[in-house]
């Protein structure tokens, strides 16, 4: 599976986006999807989960309440709605595929390039 993650950019603090990823291979549908995040000189952070059917969804708690993960298996795609943006999630946004009912991101078996979101106050 190859993953492209896209959709990032600056945006002003109370601000919305949504990050967009599409993959290759037949195989996607097989996996959970995730949404990973790194900000300059911090470990990278667990952002949210989505299983292969879409059914079971968690999340960080930096941004529960705030962030929406979903999925398209006929387009082969999961997506990251984030509202209410706050400076501090400010950070390069990495989308994965893995088995379900981690937040580790050693557990990941595919990872795609990172989209950089920036979040000004």
């Amino acid at each position: 599976v190859q993953l492209q993650a896209s959709g990032g950019g600056l945006v002003q603090a109370g601000g919305s986006l949504r990050l967009s990823c599409a993959a290759s291979g037949r195989t996607f549908n097989n996996y959970a999807m995730y949404w990973f995040r790194q900000a300059p000189g911090k470990e990278r952070e667990f952002v949210a989960a989505i299983s292969w059917s879409g059914g079971w969804r968690y999340y960080g708690d930096s941004v529960k309440g705030r962030f929406t993960i979903s999925r398209d298996n006929a387009k082969n795609s999961v997506y990251l709605q984030m509202n209410s943006l706050k400076p501090e999630d400010t950070a390069v946004y990495y989308c994965a595929a893995g088995r379900i009912g981690t937040r580790s991101s050693e557990d990941m078996a595919y990872w795609g390039k990172g989209t950089l979101v920036t979040v000004s106050s």
